[in-house]
């Protein structure tokens, strides 16, 4: 029977081992504030050469779309031409990530008055020949790719405090024989693996917390939508990821071998799920496969909410997920757990 007492017990056995720890510690801060830094003093100044166009409709596009869409030193990507994506795109312009969106069957294009790169790219399309374009014009604050990338950075530092915090800790503890120990206590696996879940949980929420405000306080990112809602998406960010880190250190006694299948996990999510760059464009397979990710859904999940302003309603594919793969995680690992 689960016992509230003896798991509160573990739980402040666990937090108080993480705060004792000082450099596990100043780790978990220290990197992404120096990540932060280093993205904010290396893109202080302009941001790239390369022109952006999204392209809606290129199956169909005119002879004098074709002309410009051939052109080379311009970065095209398609746009579905739903009424969703098409109003998704012109915000991108709006914020200056994307320099214009064409319409390739109407030749309908928007651009942004205030983007120095919108301009010249109009240029670039009015000199096509056989210049039939109608223009539409769009205003909005210029989004910094510290204010993008900063929701990437937040969610990649939370992915490797819940898979490493977790998966070493559980596999040291049954390599020292404390698990076995344990064992004989009437301490369950079920009250044994809920207070290393709540432990981390508060854990990473106290640190990412210190980490969001202490680093706004000198970069001042964009902070579009709601402080509750974003705390509400890396909780549940935080639950699914740690969850996959017990299902890595149910069985394994090893250290080496845990930490190999832990970066197996945490380096193909960490360039796949648009933390670094956005996957806007990329191969089909390629957006596919980052669709499994828990830290897509957390990344894309945190970044309309920093940016766009969304609501968890806007959200609900994204916290639908990250909460099946939660259950999934959990009832596996615990299924899955031995302690010796």
């Amino acid at each position: 029977m689960f016992s509230i007492k003896r798991f509160l017990a573990l739980l402040s056995t666990r937090n108080k081992e993480f705060f004792r720890d000082r450099s596990s510690l100043a780790w978990n801060i220290l990197m992404p504030v120096l990540i932060v830094a280093g993205f904010a003093f290396a893109f202080s100044g302009d941001i790239g050469k390369e022109f952006k166009v999204g392209v809606i409709n290129e199956q169909s596009a005119t002879s004098a779309a074709q002309v410009f869409i051939q052109l080379k030193y311009i970065d095209f990507y398609n746009i579905d031409s739903t009424e969703k994506e098409k109003l998704r795109a012109i915000e991108k312009v709006q914020r200056h990530q994307v320099d214009l969106v064409l319409d390739a069957q109407t030749q309908q294009y928007w651009i942004n008055t205030e983007s120095p790169k919108g301009y010249l790219v109009e240029k670039i399309l009015l000199g096509t020949k056989e210049n039939s374009f109608s223009k539409q014009t769009v205003s909005g604050k210029q989004i910094r790719y510290i204010d993008w990338v900063i929701p990437g950075i937040l969610s990649m530092n939370m992915m490797f405090s819940a898979l490493f915090g977790v998966g070493f800790v559980i596999v040291r503890y049954r390599k020292n024989g404390m698990l076995k120990r344990l064992k004989a206590t009437p301490i369950t696996a079920f009250e044994y693996l809920s207070a290393q879940v709540a432990s981390r949980i508060m854990l990473i929420m106290v640190v990412t917390a210190f980490v969001f405000y202490g680093t706004n306080f000198f970069v001042d990112f964009v902070m579009n939508g709601s402080h509750l809602a974003l705390f509400f998406v890396f909780a549940l960010g935080a639950l699914s990821m740690i969850s996959l880190g017990l299902i890595i250190a149910a069985r394994i006694s090893s250290e080496e071998t845990a930490g190999g299948l832990l970066n197996l996990f945490s380096w193909p999510m960490m360039f796949f799920s648009g933390v670094w760059f956005s996957l806007e464009g990329a191969a089909p397979i390629m957006q596919n496969i980052a669709e499994i990710f828990p830290l897509t859904h957390v990344t894309t999940a945190a970044r309309a909410i920093m940016i766009d302003g969304a609501e968890l309603i806007d959200l609900s594919y994204h916290l639908i997920v990250l909460t099946a793969q939660s259950v999934v995680f959990m009832l596996f690992g615990a299924w899955f757990f031995k302690w010796e």
